[in-house]
């Protein structure tokens, strides 16, 4: 299983919206090395779910249930789409801020790459948000 982070500006859809909604197709994407990453997406991965721009934070936890498929919004048929279950919330926002102050974290997509809407999370990377948002990693 890998693990991924995927961000979305709160206004627009936030991580409340997923847990009311229960599920969600993961489409609009528009830049190529994050249709890498959806493409390298597997059912059964989990995300980390990002709220950008105004809250800068890691909230909360979903999980791929449909690999890429076609974007039902895209007339080009260049993009890909998942579809994206809720999972839970974190016990503790994981803060942007705080990631960005802690030097080991420097080489990490979301400091390294902070306009890359979807990517990879190494595991070094992965345990120690959980460790952070005090929720178990597994």
């Amino acid at each position: 299983m890998n693990h991924w982070l995927v961000k979305s500006e709160p206004a627009e859809f936030s991580f409340d919206d997923l847990k009311n909604d229960k599920t969600t197709e993961w489409t609009g994407v528009r830049n190529y090395a994050a249709r890498i990453h959806l493409n390298g997406m597997k059912k059964g991965d989990i995300c980390l779910f990002y709220h950008s721009l105004t809250e800068k934070a890691i909230v909360g936890l979903c999980k791929v249930t449909k690999e890429a498929y076609p974007d039902p919004t895209d007339e080009t048929g260049k993009w890909v789409a998942v579809e994206l279950a809720f999972l839970k919330p974190l016990k503790k926002k994981v803060l942007y801020s705080t990631l960005k102050e802690m030097e080991h974290m420097k080489s990490f997509d979301l400091i390294r790459i902070s306009r890359l809407s979807v990517m990879p999370v190494a595991d070094v990377y992965w345990y120690e948000i959980m460790e952070m948002a005090e929720t178990p990693a597994d």
